[in-house]
Parts: C-alpha cells; sequence; structure tokens
C-alpha cells in the first residue's frame, strides 16, 4: 500500500502517473492464465492486471475496496461476455469470494492506484490540493482525524515506523504545535508545514512530505495488516496448484510478503546456536527467482516500477496453517485507532 528505504515509487504521494500495470510480463507468467482457469485479483484498480487476465482467455474474480473504481469499471465487466465478476471489498476477504473448488491464481498489486492520486479530493497526493483524507473505501478515520488527534508520541510512531521518516519526532511536534491554533484540513496545510521544518535539499529526490503522507495513507487504510490477512486468506482459497503472485512498492510490504513465504516454505528455522526447528510441510513451493525487480526500460517508461518487487509462490498440497500474525513481526499500532488525547 504502498516508501521505502532509499527509493519512493510516484504513487506514494507526488504528482499524477498515468495507469501502466507493473511488471505485466513477470506477473503473466508467474500466474499462467489460460481458458478455463479462474484468476483473482485482488487489487483491480484500473483493471490493467484484470484486462490482461481475461486477454488470456481466464475468467477473472475482481475486487475493489474503492467504490469508484467498482463504478469505473463497469464497462469492462460488460465488454467480457459474464468472464469477469468485479466486487466491491478489501482483499483481506478475498477466500469469501473464492469458488469451492478454489483459484488457479491470485495476483496483488499493493500500493495506491495512479486514479486515486489523480483524484485531489481524495487527498492522497501532496501536489494536488484537497481534502486531507486518504480513505481508499471512503469511510473510517480520515488522515485529517490522525493529524489533528493523535498524541504527539503515536505521530511519531507512524511517520517513524510506516514511512520511515528520520525527522518524525520534528515533523510530528510542528504538527501539534500548528493544530493548537488551527486544525488541519488539507493537503496543502500539512505539506506546507513539512516544507517547512524539513526543507528539501538539492540532493533529495523526493519531497520532504512524502514518507509522511505515505505513512498516513499505510495507517489510515491499515495496509500493513490487510496485507498480512490477505496472504492468509490466500493460502485458504488457492488449490493445489494454484499461484500467488504479490507486486509490492516499499520496504515495509516486501519484508512482510518475503516472511510470509518463508514461513510458508519448508526451510527450517535454527542457528548454530539453536537446534534446527522440526521442518514443516510446506503450502508454498518457490516459483522462479525469489525477487524479480522491474528492469531500467521499465522503469524508465514506468516510473511507478522503480521500487516494485515481485514474489510468487505455487501452493501445495499441505493443510493450511493457523493464521499468525506474529511471524510478520509489526509492532501493534491499533490502539492509535481511538486517537486519544
Amino acid at each position: 500500500m504502498a516508501a521505502n528505504s532509499g527509493e519512493q515509487s510516484s504513487e506514494a504521494g507526488g504528482g499524477p502517473v498515468r495507469h501502466i500495470p507493473v511488471l505485466l510480463h513477470e506477473v503473466l507468467k508467474a500466474l499462467e492464465p489460460a481458458p478455463g482457469k479462474v484468476i483473482l485479483d485482488g487489487t483491480f484498480g484500473a483493471g490493467g492486471y484484470t484486462q490482461a487476465i481475461l486477454d488470456q482467455g481466464a475468467h477473472v474474480i475482481a475486487l475493489d475496496r474503492d467504490p469508484n473504481a467498482i463504478a469505473d469499471g463497469q464497462a469492462m465487466v460488460a465488454a467480457n461476455g459474464g468472464r469477469l465478476s468485479l466486487i466491491q471489498s478489501q482483499f483481506s476477504n478475498l477466500a469469501a469470494h473464492a469458488p469451492a473448488e478454489g483459484l488457479d491464481g491470485i495476483v496483488l498489486d499493493i500500493g495506491v492506484s495512479s486514479m486515486q492520486i489523480d483524484e485531489a479530493e481524495r487527498g492522497f497526493s501532496f501536489q494536488r490540493n484537497g481534502p486531507l483524507d486518504m480513505r481508499m473505501s471512503s469511510s473510517g478515520v480520515s488522515a485529517a482525524d490522525v493529524v489533528n488527534r493523535c498524541k504527539v508520541g503515536d505521530l511519531i510512531r507512524i511517520f517513524g515506523f510506516l514511512g520511515e521518516e528520520k525527522q518524525s519526532g520534528r515533523i510530528a511536534r510542528a504538527i501539534e504545535k500548528k493544530r493548537a491554533d488551527e486544525p488541519f484540513r488539507t493537503t496543502r496545510d500539512l505539506a506546507g508545514l513539512i516544507e517547512i521544518v524539513t526543507p528539501r535539499k538539492a540532493k533529495d529526490k523526493i519531497h520532504p512530505a512524502t514518507r509522511v503522507f505515505q505513512a498516513l495513507r499505510v495507517f489510515v487504510n491499515d495496509e500493513l495488516g490487510e496485507l498480512a490477512q490477505a496472504l492468509f486468506a490466500a493460502e485458504r482459497a488457492l488449490k493445489p496448484g494454484g499461484r500467488l503472485v504479490v507486486v509490492t512498492f516499499h520496504s515495509l510490504e516486501d519484508r512482510i510478503v518475503k516472511k510470509y513465504f518463508a514461513d510458508r516454505s519448508d526451510r527450517a528455522a535454527g542457528s548454530r546456536h539453536m537446534p534446527m526447528l522440526a521442518a514443516k510441510s510446506a503450502i508454498f513451493d518457490s516459483l522462479g527467482k525469489p525477487m524479480i525487480a522491474a528492469s531500467d526500460e521499465e522503469a524508465d517508461i514506468n516510473p511507478r516500477a522503480r521500487s516494485a518487487k515481485l514474489r510468487a509462490g505455487v501452493r501445495t498440497t499441505a493443510p493450511v496453517r493457523p493464521a499468525d500474525i506474529s511471524i510478520f513481526e509489526l509492532p501493534d499500532l491499533t490502539s492509535l485507532e481511538k486517537m486519544g488525547g
């Protein structure tokens, strides 16, 4: 949901980017869509992956939590003769939409879509002034609620962990001081303050507000928790031989996916100080390289691909394991949702 330690994708909160499916060739190669197969696209967006999968003859069940994406996709539904089902749903619930016999493939593109960035009223972009919102599903706690109501210590945790922002303390304290006089209402209100507090240096490749905007978006939409639950759901929904393909755009997401595939593979944990743990039955076999990044050529054409990473696996016949979120070692930020203080 896309930043990372170093590069930031343009969809982290910057200017508009024309929608181009990232790593499309690699995604299709990993999924192997074909007539008779049923593939679930858990992140429909503008339908780039979905249409490419349909073009290969497969049936697609596409999900998106954004009601605007569902509305915009109805023309694609009508044009594909019953081979596309488009459903408003969070992808953590994907197992509920899978057929009883299981899915042949699942693809997840973890990140905010370029359509959302382009809509100023959604509040995702610091370069397009609009309400400080950032809610993908247009409901629940907004970014303005977080900025105006969270305690300083909580803001530091959000910016520091979810945005990997080194100046999180300075920014949080400046927010506290300014909101005492007037609440933050627009993206420009927040971005303007960050520009003053942490001015952009000549060597900086990204806008100083990028990481804070990313952190707010990830927190507001519980993107890391959603991703973790979606991976567990995929384990239940895929049939043996089914393929799980995940494209991420920053290190936090990629770390979750990497840990998931490591935990669900047949690699036993251990060290020279500790005995080897009993090997578990592999739920996923590896598929190609452990990680695939976009080529320089694709990154030149599509800036959004610069930080993209693809990981994939093939479902085995092993039984489903308990959904233990502790394997991801995520901090507990759920208490912050109450917006205390």
